[in-house]
């Protein structure tokens, strides 16, 4: 066997291992690890005021609210926001779709980001799902991304946010 053959016999096994263990080029690339989750727990006060509807406008079955909050917590600050809302003739049964700006100080960042909300209501059972919009974060809370989860027990409002904060690219 002359010397270019076996380079391209030991190129070839090379190439077979790098395969068969599932390893390419991208190995050799430096991997980004995700971000810590961080988690922060804390209160909220809520005044929701009603707008009034428009009885010749064709979605005014569509309640619209404005949202202004008060965070206590590892969040500490404020927030304004929008909410749609339509309930049905079944008795417990509605959905909602709120939009919220909040200015505040997280764990120790300061900055602004968004929180996006879906929530229904089956008969009673309700679902709810708050996010952080994408590429909304601001300040030391740029590249924040994570989940809501709010409580309400007693008339009174909680809320658990686990959350990430990516390193500037």
């Amino acid at each position: 066997m002359n010397n270019s053959s076996g380079i391209k016999v030991i190129r070839g096994v090379v190439i077979g291992l790098f395969f068969s263990l599932g390893v390419s080029s991208i190995a050799f690339q430096k991997e980004k690890k995700p971000p810590m989750t961080t988690h922060a727990s804390g209160t909220f006060d809520v005044k929701v005021t009603p707008q009034a509807a428009d009885d010749k406008d064709p979605a005014a079955a569509v309640g619209k609210f404005l949202l202004d909050k008060q965070f206590h917590g590892d969040l500490s600050g404020t927030s304004k926001g929008v909410m749609l809302a339509m309930s049905t003739a079944v008795s417990g049964s509605a959905g909602y779709v709120a939009m919220e700006q909040v200015n505040g100080t997280l764990n120790g960042r300061t900055g602004t980001f968004a929180l996006q909300h879906t929530g229904t209501m089956t008969r009673g059972a309700p679902q709810l799902s708050v996010t952080v919009v994408p590429d909304s974060g601001t300040g030391d809370l740029a590249g924040l991304s994570g989940k809501m989860d709010i409580k309400i027990t007693e008339g009174k409002h909680f809320y658990e946010f686990d959350y990430s904060i990516a390193p500037a690219p």
